[in-house]
């Protein structure tokens, strides 16, 4: 349930996206241990939970402690599940995991509540306190990383993370507007962006790549998803199933490229030496995968979610 939607949007009571084909993907075992990194409000872990029988395992993380406290309010009787507070990027330092997993899930981005809730700074929708931290007490806040960071630096991240191609003036006004004032509300910032970019025929918001590009680099999401899906192939069984549901295209690149650094051989290169010969550690299952008519047609922030699956293989390091 992580939409990389406009924010803003109302919230919408329904089933986590793409619950159904994440559940044929992680093909839960009774008996099996199963990781889902991103827990939000729990939608695809009670789906495992129903699988599981007495015997098997469910390891719950988040960096956002209202999911914590949340899951630990559902979850903390029964005696399969276990919850730990952290980003998932460090899956493979908990004990936890170290006995082996048969899933694991990444549910990415920003979580429907956090975009409904104002307090956490994510909305340009819902005016309030310009935060974005996925983990509140923990880094900056998008508030003080814009009050030091230079104009080049704004740019670059502005480009970088929102591929935003206006990155270079909206840096200069964010630079001139913070030396009359800081930026401490989203809908101060959101203004100041709109204020120099053209409306989109789209219809989506001026400032829509911008916060996502702030709230990219004030949470490292990047930077964890790749350590994420390293610790998640060390940690995987053989036959255990990884699950990335992913938001936009920067996402999606990790995760495609990821599978199939470890799924295919490198191309020849006849200028450079032959290498010892490639063993594939995973297989991809089911190419990228995306919600359905019927779930659009109920849940219209599915609509930018791609589901990737990939399988480790027998014999794989």
């Amino acid at each position: 349930m992580r939409p990389d939607a406009q924010p803003g949007h109302p919230a919408v009571l329904h089933l986590p996206v793409m619950f159904a084909q994440v559940m044929e993907g992680l093909r839960v075992l009774e008996n099996g241990t199963y990781l889902d990194g991103t827990f939000g409000r729990g939608g695809h872990a009670r789906g495992v939970l129903r699988n599981l029988g007495p015997g098997g395992r469910l390891l719950l993380m988040d960096k956002d402690p209202e999911a914590i406290a949340h899951a630990e309010r559902e979850f903390a009787g029964d005696a399969r599940v276990a919850i730990r507070r952290g980003s998932f990027a460090e899956l493979a330092q908990w004990d936890a995991t170290g006995a082996g997993l048969d899933g694991v899930l990444f549910d990415l981005g920003v979580s429907s509540p956090q975009l409904d809730v104002a307090e956490r700074g994510f909305s340009f929708g819902k005016d309030g306190p310009l935060d974005m931290r996925m983990d509140p007490d923990s880094g900056e806040s998008a508030s003080q990383w814009l009050a030091r960071a230079g104009e080049a630096e704004i740019a670059d991240v502005l480009w970088t993370y929102g591929e935003e191609r206006m990155s270079r003036r909206i840096a200069r006004a964010i630079v001139a507007r913070r030396a009359q004032q800081p930026f401490l509300r989203t809908a101060d910032l959101a203004e100041t962006i709109a204020s120099v970019m053209p409306r989109d025929k789209s219809g989506i918001h001026p400032a829509t790549r911008s916060f996502q590009a702030i709230r990219i680099h004030v949470n490292r999401e990047l930077a964890d998803l790749e350590a994420g899906l390293d610790g998640a192939l060390a940690r995987l069984n053989a036959g255990g199933r990884l699950a990335v549901i992913s938001f936009h295209s920067l996402e999606d690149r990790i995760v495609k490229r990821f599978i199939a650094r470890h799924a295919k051989a490198p191309p020849a290169n006849r200028r450079l030496p032959e290498t010892t010969g490639f063993v594939a550690s995973l297989k991809e299952i089911g190419g990228a995968q995306r919600a359905g008519a019927d779930e659009l047609a109920t849940n219209p922030r599915a609509r930018s979610a791609v589901l990737r699956v990939a399988e480790k293989l027998e014999g794989a390091a």
